[in-house]
């Protein structure tokens, strides 16, 4: 099979000839159908992160595709079934996972990090991780459903709980920051956007957004948003990584608030940490998604209450994944996500 095939920081992905992995009896082959382009892969490619699988590895963590081969102990599927590939494989038997937090596991395994992920034509993944997809999602669209849309709801509904009513300032427009914009203005609450584009923006205010802060055309944001909400958002969503996005994410909120931490930085930010105790101010880390929220995720989809087929902005062939790489670089776009199946 053809793979797109991490060697190396700072090196482009080659485009290989690949064996195609084995179907194993718990186990269901997927022809990958999309999968997106997300910036964890730059931290490995860019920035040196290290995979817990030394490479070469195969990189792509965010997929959907159509069911080409069922283990013999594989329950719940068949040849042809539309699936979608959840980004990690927990152990199911850990403390974290029996407490249902399996996105925590303390034995957690991720496609393209821990195991060959989906930046291929073929990936085979457990039976059980998997969920099927209604007809009326579309396939190559639904691959983002994956990452890009169950990382915030889980991050904004579960982690930050954010209420009807309560005002949200999100920090950082791009994929994932776009649709905790979706999920918030869906829970009710009243959400205020941060981003340098104006183009992104325009997105968050068509997701729900009330209004929109431009940190180019408002040298304190932080003050702006005291103002805006009489005195600090109830939350605020950090969804770059950045530390000093995530400190004026913190210097936004009022009174009890909380700070979501969504955006992965290997950087430490500066915490104040007697307002944090004076004000009460909590700070809240989150990863991912529990498995039990991906099929309420599945079906908001499929009823049209979050959106994906506007997320999906470009589109490349396996032999073009670099540019896709590169524009994502660039911001360009929402979300971008490479099909396998064409050359």
């Amino acid at each position: 099979m053809r793979a797109a095939v991490f060697h190396a920081p700072h090196a482009p992905l080659a485009l290989e000839e690949a064996p195609e992995p084995r179907c194993g009896e718990r186990d269901i082959l997927i022809q990958v159908a999309a999968c997106g382009l997300c910036h964890s892969d730059l931290h490995y490619i860019d920035h040196g992160v290290k995979t817990f699988k030394a490479p070469p590895l195969i990189l792509g963590h965010e997929a959907s595709g159509v069911v080409v081969e069922v283990g013999a102990a594989a329950r719940d599927f068949k040849v042809g079934d539309r699936v979608l590939i959840p980004p990690i494989i927990p152990c199911n038997t850990c403390r974290s996972c029996r407490s249902g937090r399996a996105n925590v596991c303390e034995r957690l395994q991720m496609f393209g990090n821990d195991v060959d992920g989906a930046f291929a034509q073929y990936v085979a993944a457990p039976a059980a991780e998997c969920f099927h997809l209604p007809e009326e999602i579309p396939l190559v669209e639904a691959s983002v459903i994956s990452d890009a849309v169950t990382t915030p709801f889980h991050g904004v509904r579960n982690r930050a709980r954010v209420q009807a009513g309560e005002t949200v300032a999100i920090f950082g427009c791009g994929g994932v920051g776009l649709n905790a914009v979706q999920v918030a203005a869906l829970l009710g609450a009243i959400v205020i956007a941060v981003d340098i584009s104006p183009e992104k923006l325009e997105w968050a205010r068509r997701f729900g957004a009330v209004e929109a802060i431009n940190p180019r055309d408002v040298p304190d944001v932080p003050r702006a948003i005291r103002r805006l909400t009489g005195g600090g958002a109830d939350v605020a969503v950090e969804a770059i990584g950045r530390p000093q996005t995530q400190e004026q994410a913190f210097s936004s909120l009022r009174g009890g608030g909380r700070l979501l931490l969504m955006g992965f930085s290997a950087e430490s930010m500066a915490l104040n940490a007697g307002r944090t105790t004076y004000r009460e101010i909590e700070v809240i880390g989150t990863l991912g998604c529990r498995p039990v929220d991906f099929p309420a995720v599945i079906e908001l989809v499929r009823r049209g209450k979050l959106q994906v087929v506007p997320l999906v902005t470009g589109r490349f062939a396996l032999s073009e994944i670099n540019a896709g790489l590169d524009a994502l670089r660039s911001g360009q776009g929402i979300r971008n996500v490479v099909l396998p199946q064409e050359r």
